[in-house]
């Protein structure tokens, strides 16, 4: 008995006489070639999908698409590596027909098409949805941050700002003193710094200081409060771990029937808070439903943005939340929102009146100052029958005594009327479960299964097109799971 030994070397055909034959039909490389012919480029906005008549020729964005597409499905998100697999791996030979772009023609297509990139994310998505991958009942909407462009040590916040002027300006007093003995001694012992040494590092801590400072000046001209030097638009967040990075929090909606991925945002907010509505809503303009279940965690919970969702034909279930609202002017969950959750008051300049977290209308009694001063608003016999007591005092009575300072109120509000909804809004336990199993299988998948837990783009307006890219290689790979190689192409067809 011997080894199983390999073809010769040397042999004259080594390859069979067609790469194609290396290519089966149920090759997943096959679903990426029939996918993206399909696709209208110029419609979907890449730049370069019309020909001019002088120049060089362009490589087609068709091809290069095909490349990040497939680099994607298989961990491979580097232009660099892209590069490589062009020139060695068979399936990227017959996918490109043999082309090889260098690592700077592939790195500039991702920066130059985020926006491109996303819509054919979306167009997939609808594809799934017409071939009813998507249950359209119920979504799952959760965040994970990942990790940006960008190193702790070259994030500050306002204070580490702050921390680090005052450290530069004492250094600074400490060499001005320094310098001053050495002048009232008029030598130098040996071992001490000259006086031109000590200029140079006075000068650059000057530098140094007057650099901080910049950074200080434009965190209060632009309200941010953070900087961030490498990639300006990630912020230092808590991340999964309970540890601190300086990270992007992207955003996804997940259809539970089959955990496709129906809509995604990547944002810098450090929480969660408000992305019910905008999540839902897109997820709703790409399934073409009026009407669906959105379930999310504890970090979700907002008396606005639940009831602004609900406004729009959602039906929110938040871990968490048990509260009684009331939603004035007809109850769209647009103008005018309170609850007995947050104890806030919808306030009518108009009317000079007030309505409590319980949908009732409040009375002024006194009032001292339009803003800054406190006002006293009542309404005996509602309260008196009202089954919560939130505005009674020691005494028994019945009142609401509030800063009219700016922030007091949820909202101001002109006479518009006081048509009020009121509601009881509370988590479905049963729904609730479901939540873990639906959202997080992606973020673990992407992350793990696809080592894509980390940026290499730089930037709000480039970063989305990383994600559109990972999301799309996911849900391909779903898809060809689920319905098979020939039966996607057909329905592509």
């Amino acid at each position: 008995m011997d080894f199983i030994h390999g073809e010769d070397r040397g042999q004259t055909l080594l390859l069979p006489d067609s790469i194609e034959d290396y290519i089966d039909d149920a090759n997943p490389v096959r679903v990426i070639d029939a996918y993206i012919n399909s696709l209208d480029l110029l419609a979907l906005g890449f730049l370069g999908s019309e020909l001019k008549e002088t120049g060089r020729p362009p490589y087609n964005p068709r091809d290069l698409l095909k490349l990040y597409v497939y680099g994607y499905m298989n961990r491979i998100r580097s232009s660099r590596r892209l590069e490589q697999e062009t020139r060695r791996n068979l399936e990227a030979l017959w996918l490109l027909g043999k082309l090889s772009p260098d690592h700077k023609t592939i790195a500039r297509f991702r920066q130059e098409h985020a926006q491109a990139l996303k819509n054919v994310f979306y167009d997939f998505t609808r594809l799934c949805a017409r071939l009813d991958l998507c249950g359209k009942e119920l979504l799952a909407v959760d965040g994970s941050k990942f990790k940006a462009v960008n190193s702790r040590r070259r994030n500050f916040t306002k204070k580490q700002i702050q921390d680090n002027i005052r450290k530069i300006a004492a250094k600074i007093d400490e060499y001005l003193g320094e310098l001053e003995s050495n002048d009232a001694a008029e030598s130098s012992a040996s071992g001490e710094k000259t006086k031109e040494e000590i200029a140079k590092i006075i000068g650059d801590l000057q530098a140094r200081k007057n650099r901080y400072q910049g950074y200080a000046d434009e965190l209060e001209r632009t309200g941010e409060k953070q900087k961030s030097l490498t990639d300006g638009d990630s912020r230092l967040m808590t991340t999964n771990s309970a540890k601190m990075d300086v990270c992007y929090n992207v955003q996804t909606a997940v259809d539970a029937q089959n955990k496709l991925i129906v809509a995604f945002e990547v944002s810098n907010q450090c929480n969660d808070k408000n992305f019910i509505t905008p999540m839902a809503a897109k997820a709703q303009e790409i399934l073409e439903t009026e009407t669906i279940t959105v379930i999310a965690d504890a970090g979700y919970e907002s008396v606005n943005d639940i009831l602004t969702a609900m406004g729009r034909g959602v039906e929110a279930h938040v871990a968490g939340t048990d509260f009684d609202a009331c939603v004035p002017d007809g109850g769209d969950g647009q103008s005018g929102i309170s609850s007995h959750h947050n104890g806030r008051c919808a306030y009518f300049a108009g009317r000079n009146i007030a309505l409590c977290p319980m949908g009732n209308v409040l009375y002024p009694r006194s009032h001292t100052g339009r803003r800054g001063g406190r006002a006293l608003f009542f309404n005996y016999a509602a309260c008196k029958k009202c089954s919560c007591k939130c505005a009674s005092d020691a005494r028994g009575r019945y009142k609401y005594e509030v800063s009219m300072a700016a922030g007091d109120f949820s909202k101001e509000y002109d006479d518009t009327g006081l048509s009020v909804r009121q509601i009881r809004v509370k988590g479905d336990g049963q729904l609730l479960k479901q939540r873990k199993a639906i959202a997080e299988h992606p973020f673990g998948t992407v992350k793990r299964g696809m080592d894509a837990g980390y940026c290499l783009t730089k930037g709000l307006n480039k970063v989305p097109g990383e994600f559109a890219l990972t999301f799309l290689a996911y849900n391909l790979k779903r898809a060809i799971n689920i319905l098979g190689s020939a039966k996607l192409i057909a329905a592509m067809a």
